[in-house]
């Protein structure tokens, strides 16, 4: 039973993922935690929201079974589908399929039309707009996502008709836009990586030849220049000329995850090596310290290199699971490293902070400041979480990948098994069994303890992560010398029942600080430790303190204690200014105020806007040495 994405054995492929019930993570542990919290609380309301926001009367409208208004965003149908997926991969856990699942399976399948068409807002009041504006219409990326939850359902779950609806809607796109068909690409990328995992399930490989195709047709300003330009759906240069990341983030997350799918299938070296660079140049220059990606709210989009304030941030949650997805691409394809290290900085920080801790409610933006007095009455920019939105694309995105985040910790083969990500649970690769015992993030020692081993000999790879600057590792008890090649350590033996492996990877506190360049941080620093990012939150000061007024002295220690919302925090000692004036501008003066010594814990940013609302930040201006 496949995961999300599996590549075909002839795949140019340094990693396999594993089965996606290889791994069962143990709830007691924050990831497994997570997916359990998805499983019983943000499905179900996932569920809920597309009754009450009419995502499921709009496709009841196209069968005759309701006359109630189209509800929502034009592409609303793509809440159903991403539930869907998310249901089906949770059945893959469960081994049970719900009656919701297969009645939704059965709607959808009714309201196709006969040519392999759905789209619920399409299909009535506006049947001769079909396929006239694709640039904004989504009808591809809807189409994108219907495959892969019927992908999911043929992997995970017991519905075969979604897979039938799918490959006839897939096999329209094949007739009307591939070979011999109209020149055309959609504006949001996703059909690319759909139309590659249904070539892997199916074998069909016009679908592979048409994502391949939609790749070779972007760039030349076939949807013109809409309200944002070309850049802005990157149609403003083909793939294989560019060399920076740009326009909506999200499209260009899946826009590269298509491209690495096609790039291993077809054994395209180039477009693998297009894949890459695009990738380093947003992370060299447009990536937020917890992953957030986009600092533009206008057109949800890339600035411009190292426009990133925290602010103003909008690391939209969909460009987030987006990256995660394109780095576990170029991981399986790779095997670097540095793709799963950024895997792990996404899912603690960047994906993690979007969901509140009842699984109910979600941020669609993720700012990595919020001031006193700000205005959150409008859903950009809210103050706390939101239980729904009207572009509701986030919140069963993130009910998708928790479903099936267990798919992308370790990859493995009949002679090697790789840990990247670090959870309690019981792995398998072939004949290789793990128990992995930890309490990470929280706990820097993982305890590893083999259940099960061949006769022969294979590899144990554990990821050390860029930030970790002292690993140490035993093997029932031993100390093993040598440190990590390409970012893993390797054990190759003939290993036992009962063998135990231990590794401890140093995580002290510490501060960090962004590239001068980034001149709205200039003169802040951050706090982290570990993969976790912290974050300063009004609730954990005390009195009356004036919140933006605080200074981080950089020559305080800073201590790792216990705290309410998390099994640790930092406590670091900040200093305030005592005294603070009205005027917006005053002249500078060598005189600065007295300042006044306070201890305040930081929690990780993942948590904040959990208690009452109110200001929050990451970076902290450094307090002025004082001669």
């Amino acid at each position: 039973m496949n995961g999300p994405a599996a590549p075909t054995p002839s795949a140019l492929a340094a990693l396999r993922p594993l089965p996606l019930t290889a791994v069962r993570l143990d709830p007691a542990g924050l990831l497994g935690g997570w997916q359990e919290r998805n499983a019983s609380a943000t499905l179900p309301h996932c569920i809920d929201q597309l009754t009450t926001y009419g995502n499921l009367a709009n496709l009841r409208r196209v069968t005759g079974d309701s006359d109630a208004a189209f509800a929502g965003m034009w592409f609303a149908d793509t809440d159903v589908y991403k539930t869907l997926e998310a249901i089906a991969w949770e059945a893959g856990r469960t081994g049970e399929t719900p009656e919701f699942f297969v009645d939704t399976a059965a709607l959808v399948e009714k309201a196709q039309d006969e040519d392999g068409y759905v789209n619920s807002y399409y299909q009535v009041d506006h049947r001769d707009e079909q396929w006239t504006d694709l640039g904004f219409s989504h009808e591809m990326y809807s189409a994108g996502h219907l495959i892969q939850a019927a992908v999911a359902a043929a992997r995970a779950a017991d519905a075969p008709q979604l897979v039938t609806v799918a490959r006839k809607f897939a096999d329209l796109l094949v007739r009307k836009f591939g070979p011999g068909g109209t020149d055309v690409i959609d504006g949001h990328p996703e059909v690319e990586t759909a139309l590659v995992e249904l070539y892997r399930l199916t074998g069909h490989r016009p679908y592979l030849d048409l994502a391949k195709r939609f790749l070779d047709l972007r760039g030349y300003g076939r949807l013109g220049q809409g309200r944002f330009g070309s850049r802005y759906w990157q149609d403003h240069q083909p793939l294989l000329e560019t060399d920076e990341a740009a326009g909506h983030a999200v499209r260009q997350m899946y826009l590269l995850a298509g491209a690495v799918d096609v790039a291993v299938e077809l054994h395209d070296a180039e477009l693998l090596a297009a894949a890459e660079r695009l990738w380093e140049s947003a992370l060299a220059s447009k990536t937020y310290l917890t992953g957030g990606q986009g600092s533009r709210h206008k057109d949800e989009g890339f600035g411009d290199p190292y426009e990133l304030s925290p602010d103003r941030a909008y690391a939209e949650t969909c460009a987030a699971i987006g990256s995660f997805q394109l780095a576990w691409r170029l991981l399986l394809a790779t095997g670097k490293a540095r793709y799963a290290d950024e895997m792990e900085r996404l899912l603690y920080n960047g994906i993690a902070g979007s969901t509140a801790v009842d699984g109910r409610s979600f941020f669609y933006s993720n700012p990595l400041q919020l001031r006193t007095g700000h205005d959150g009455s409008h859903e950009d920019t809210p103050s706390q979480r939101l239980t729904w939105y009207s572009c509701a694309c986030c919140p069963p995105n993130l009910a998708r990948f928790f479903a099936s985040v267990q798919n992308c910790v370790a990859t493995g083969s009949s002679s090697s098994l790789e840990l990247h990500l670090y959870a309690p649970g019981a792995y398998a690769a072939g004949a290789v069994k793990l128990d992995v015992r930890t309490a990470y993030p929280w706990d820097e020692r993982i305890d590893i303890r083999v259940t099960g081993a061949p006769d022969e000999q294979w590899t144990l790879a554990l990821r050390v992560p860029a930030w970790c600057q002292d690993a140490r590792l035993t093997v029932n008890g031993s100390v093993v010398r040598g440190g990590a090649e390409d970012g893993y350590l390797r054990i190759s033996r003939t290993w036992k029942a009962g063998d135990t492996v231990s590794l401890v990877l140093a995580m002290p506190a510490r501060t960090v600080a962004a590239h001068p360049r980034v001149d709205a941080v200039r003169g802040s620093a951050a706090l982290a430790r570990g993969p976790v990012v912290y974050c300063l939150e009004h609730s954990d000061l005390p009195g009356d303190l004036p919140f933006e007024d605080l200074e981080l002295d950089a020559a305080a220690p800073l201590s790792v204690v216990e705290h309410s919302l998390a099994p640790v925090a930092i406590l670091t000692t900040l200093r305030l200014r005592a005294e603070t004036s009205d005027a917006l501008y005053r002249p500078l003066t060598p005189d600065r105020p007295g300042t006044t010594a306070v201890t305040v814990p930081a929690i990780p940013y993942f948590l904040w806007a959990n208690r009452a609302p109110g200001p929050m930040r990451v970076w902290i201006p450094l307090a002025a040495r004082e001669e």
